[in-house]
């Protein structure tokens, strides 16, 4: 595939020069991307709506969320710590003699992002992928989702457009709209390519960890592939709180139709009188919300396909009155038995869409089983009183191996986007569970450590020369200071 490689060699070309330039410099560029994206206006919108079948209000909150993780990388590379500096000074003294050792963050190389179906914004484009690649200095190859390709080529030429206007290096993003499976391994394969950033299906981000695994090198995939979020039901917040856990768990399931990677489509909880308030609550509640139409019509496959797969499935009850349609997403409750569910693994695989399953338990040892066989999570919650975490605090510790982000008492649809947010979670949630793709520390993904040994201090990245001419935070000795080198 003669012109991936072409596109892979401009791209490698780019970082020769993109790797170089100024935090200010970018952080220039990726504030431009955002006022340029916003200035697409309604037209933007429109056509996003007409591919995805999002609505309007959705599709202007995510395209402020797009612009708002945009600057808040441009002020990250500001504030400029984000490149760890440390410095440890020479002590000639020392036997054998300990030499000047100083340590920075510096840029990977070129990146394919492969752009996500469920947000045309956040999650493709200019989302949070390219923007931190961006950031951080590393040119962008973006393969758009052919779900909303109008969509893409518009922020597509608002990102070159930005790049020309900040004369940043020629290529430093590319944007390629061939949408065959061949042209993804081409691009993971291209030995000009040092990392991958994905937001899918559990077999996409396989297929593509497989690709790169059997490069001369390797490279690192940075595959978000889904969850099933599963939600604790304690028996103390039952009781007190059935009815109202259960309406807002119908809003969550059903939120955006169930398209989203933290929906919750496990619950778990042990059987009682509460425990049933809740499920016939929550049943009464998705039956009460009409279906609409799904993102494209891929999903909607899929979801019928899958959906129809688990209903099948002996021991399994469905709560809802809702049937399968070929136009649109129908909210699907189903309950189970804990030890018809521990038997059979497929109740357990995520349906992408507005469906969950109520796992009932006969006691708390039973519960525990159920939660530690579910596999990594990008979210966990626990539903329970201050009594119920007394009785059993062993909970607490336990969700921390399960998921990227632990909940209590909430819903784990929506993702807020700030320094603390982790989105990610021991595999399968994503390929590596030490990183975010959300918030500023998603900027990690893209960079490596350089030790600077003896280097001349006018030799040396800004970041580590004597003076601290950025003005930022460093490790001296192991101390963390803003003064200079003396």
């Amino acid at each position: 595939m003669s012109h991936i490689s072409e596109i892979t060699k401009k791209a490698a070309i780019a970082f020769e020069q993109y790797a170089f330039t100024t935090p200010l410099q970018r952080a220039h560029f990726l504030e431009t991307i955002a006022f340029n994206i916003e200035a697409l206006g309604d037209s933007l919108l429109e056509q996003a709506n007409k591919e995805t079948n999002l609505p309007l209000p959705r599709l202007t909150g995510e395209r402020g969320r797009t612009c708002f993780q945009l600057r808040m990388f441009a002020t990250m590379l500001k504030e400029g710590n984000y490149v760890e500096a440390s410095i440890d000074t020479a002590i000639p003294t020392k036997t054998p003699p300990k030499p000047d050792i100083r340590k920075m963050m510096h840029p990977i190389g070129p990146v394919v992002v492969f752009g996500a179906s469920n947000f045309p914004f956040a999650y493709s484009t200019a989302g949070g992928d390219t923007a931190s690649a961006l950031a951080v200095g590393c040119p962008v190859i973006v393969k758009a989702h052919p779900a909303h390709l109008a969509t893409s080529n518009m922020v597509a030429a608002a990102i070159t457009q930005a790049a020309i206007a900040t004369q940043m290096p020629a290529h430093v993003f590319q944007h390629v709209t061939d949408t065959s499976f061949e042209i993804g391994k081409a691009l993971v394969q291209d030995e000009n390519i040092y990392a991958v950033g994905f937001t899918g299906s559990r077999t996409g981000g396989r297929a593509l960890v497989d690709y790169a695994s059997t490069r001369k090198n390797p490279i690192p995939v940075f595959a978000e592939m889904g969850s099933v979020n599963p939600v604790l039901l304690l028996q103390d917040a039952l009781e007190k709180n059935a009815e109202t856990i259960a309406k807002n768990y119908a809003g969550s399931i059903t939120l955006g139709m169930g398209q989203f990677c933290t929906n919750p489509g496990i619950l778990i909880g042990i059987k009682s009188d509460a425990l049933n308030t809740f499920a016939n609550t929550l049943a009464t509640e998705m039956n009460a919300i009409a279906p609409s139409a799904m993102l494209h019509t891929g999903i909607e496959a899929a979801y019928l396909k899958n959906s129809a797969h688990a209903l099948a499935q002996k021991g399994l009850t469905c709560l809802t009155k809702n049937t399968p349609s070929s136009n649109n997403g129908y909210p699907v409750l189903t309950t189970v038995n804990a030890d018809t569910f521990l038997s059979n693994p497929d109740l357990a695989e995520e349906v992408f869409g507005p469906y969950s399953i109520l796992v009932q338990c006969n006691s708390m040892n039973e519960l525990k089983e159920v939660w530690k066989s579910i596999k990594g999570q990008i979210s966990t919650t626990i539903m329970g009183t201050d009594l119920d975490f007394s009785n059993t605090p062993e909970l607490l510790n336990m969700s921390l191996q399960i998921a990227g982000r632990v909940l209590l008492n909430g819903v784990p649809t929506g993702v807020e986007v700030c320094d603390s947010m982790v989105h990610g979670g021991p595999y399968p949630a994503s390929t590596d569970s030490r990183f975010t793709a959300v918030g500023v520390n998603a900027a990690k993904r893209w960079l490596r450590p350089i030790s600077f040994q003896n280097w001349s201090n006018h030799l040396l990245p800004m970041a580590l020369q004597n003076t601290n001419p950025l003005g930022i935070w460093r490790n001296i000795n192991g101390a963390l200071t803003k003064d200079e080198v003396i």
